[in-house]
Order: C-alpha cells, then structure tokens, then sequence
C-alpha cells in the first residue's frame, strides 16, 4: 500500500492539475476509499496548503490561491533549464501532453524573480530540425549568455557582445536551437543586413538599454532564414565542393538546411556546406553518392584520402 505521505504528494499533484476533482474521481485515481480523500485532505489544509470544496452536481475539491507549494529544490540555472527543456518538449511528437503537464507543474514552483527570464526564452525560441549528426561534443552555452539574448529579445533593446574576438551591435529578433546548438537571428542596425550567430561563441559586453523599431525579416521565416545562413557561416569548418550533377539532384539528396547549393550549368553546381571538424564533412560528402572536387579548404583532401584508403582497404579484404 502506498504510504500517507506519497499519498499526499500523489493527492496534491492531482490537486494541482484541472479545475477541480471530485472526491470519487480523487478516490478512484488513489485507489483508496472516499474516506480517507477527506482525511487527506485535512491533513493537506493543516500543513497550509487551501483545498476549497465546491459544492452541487459540477463540484469538488481544487487547489486554493496563494497555498504553500512544495520547494524547488533546482539553482537558478537548472531550473531555467528544465522549464526551457519543457517548453522546447511541447512540440515533440508523443510527449506534448506529459510535457505540458510537467511545465504546468514546474511553473507552479518557480521562484517569482525567474519568471520575466523564463517568460523571456519561452517567446523568443525556436525548434529547429534535428535531422544532422556531427562528431563534436555538444557546445557549451552559457547561460548568462541565452538569458541576455532572451532578454533583449523581449524588451526590444539592442545587444552588444563580442563574436570571434570582434565586437558586435545587433538588434536580436529570435533564438533557434537547432543541432544542440543555439543560434540568435539579428539584424545589423546600420547596414541593415541580417544575421545568424552561434550562441556559444558570443562574449557579453554590457547592455545597451536602447530600444530599437523592429524590422520585418524579408520573408517573415526566421527558423528558415537561420537554417540557410547556418551552412554557410554557424559551423567551426565550411567547403565548397563542385558537384558534378545538376544543383536539382544535389537538392533531391540532401536536406537544404545543411548546404546552400549554387548552380553553375546544367550539369555542375557548387554545394557550400559545414561542420564541426572537416572528418565530419569528409564523411557525409560521401553520402551524396556523386563525383565531386574539392575547391576549398584544402585541409580537406588529406582527409578525403584516408577514407578513400580506408574504404579501399575494407575491399581488397572481403
């Protein structure tokens, strides 16, 4: 049998959820008897927690305002990230339903002065696909970094950091994470030209507090814009490789957010692709099961001739 206080957590987590539960409903949920719901639920009111009961055919019991709520036991950042997790987890296939459940829950307990910043991320972030490996670690963010980005997002204000060791003055528009990556989407205030930068290699510096009038993106895409812009300049390593097919059957092969493909006649075109280390670029270029040069880097050829010597090797032997 359960024991009285996993009962009372199980009873309080009913309680939290809908708006309203009535006393067989809460019963048959515990598997115990309407008796021991309406001791239970004097125990739950003499540790301060408000269960009203509402009376007629449509009533019940439900959680009161202003109840004490069991402590969350996370540090600003982790619960900063679990709620983000949660948010990003609504729109997976096949757990947007627990996943909303669970966010409702952590919300409930998340401390006052971590809700603009939580509010924050949650309006500005986008999913992007997940349909790419790469052999590098996932990246280190930092999250002093997403939350001013989430911010200023918010607060339309301009963002000031350091990227690749040069300073940077942007209006920021949205977050994507894409890759287990992050990405800012922002706009150069005196050219006017838009931009997509690796959250993990940003540097803050300190906050503008200017407001900026925000600009429509051409196209109004800002996951699609960012997934174009990704393949030419988000990645450690970039090539530019000439196919020897046309830009349509380079574009049937691979996913358009992981290269730019320019056509140069009917029967060549150029892909422009990244990664994080020129292994990865080596290895997935094989993929595409066509003839290929490499134009740049030319890094990447050594490499191209260890697989070439790898895959001859693993011929002759079988």
């Amino acid at each position: 049998m359960t024991s009285p206080s996993a009962r009372l957590l199980a009873l309080l987590s009913l309680l939290q959820t809908g708006s309203g539960r009535t006393g067989a409903e809460l019963a048959a949920r515990l598997d115990v008897s309407a008796r021991t719901v309406r001791a239970d639920i004097e125990r739950l009111r003499d540790l301060g927690y408000p269960v009203d009961a509402v009376r007629g055919s449509v009533g019940g019991y439900r959680l009161g305002s202003g109840g004490q709520l069991p402590p969350l036991l996370l540090d600003d950042e982790e619960a900063v990230a679990v709620t983000v997790g949660l948010q990003m987890a609504a729109g997976v296939t096949g757990i947007e339903e627990s996943g909303a459940r669970a966010l409702a829950k952590i919300e409930q307990v998340l401390p006052s002065h971590l809700r603009p910043l939580v509010d924050a991320l949650g309006s500005t972030i986008d999913r992007g696909q997940e349909n790419v490996g790469t052999d590098a670690p996932d990246p280190e963010v930092d999250p002093a970094v997403l939350a001013a980005a989430a911010a200023a997002i918010r607060d339309v204000e301009w963002l000031r950091f350091d990227y690749q060791d040069a300073p940077v003055l942007v209006e920021p528009y949205r977050l994507l994470s894409w890759q287990r990556r992050w990405h800012l989407v922002a706009r150069d205030p005196v050219t006017g030209e838009w931009h997509t930068y690796r959250v993990d290699w940003m540097s803050l510096r300190m906050p503008t507090r200017r407001r900026f009038e925000p600009q429509p993106l051409p196209g109004g895409d800002y996951t699609a814009f960012a997934m174009r812009t990704i393949a030419a300049s988000g990645w450690a390593v970039h090539a530019r490789l000439r196919i020897d097919a046309p830009a349509q059957a380079v574009l049937d092969r691979i996913n358009p957010t992981v290269g730019v493909v320019e056509p140069i006649d009917a029967d060549h075109c150029v892909l422009v692709t990244g990664a994080d280390s020129l292994d990865t670029v080596a290895a997935y270029i094989g993929m595409l099961m066509m003839d290929f040069t490499v134009e740049s880097p030319p890094e990447l050829i050594p490499r191209l001739q260890v697989l070439s010597e790898r895959y001859a090797r693993a011929v002759a032997g079988s």
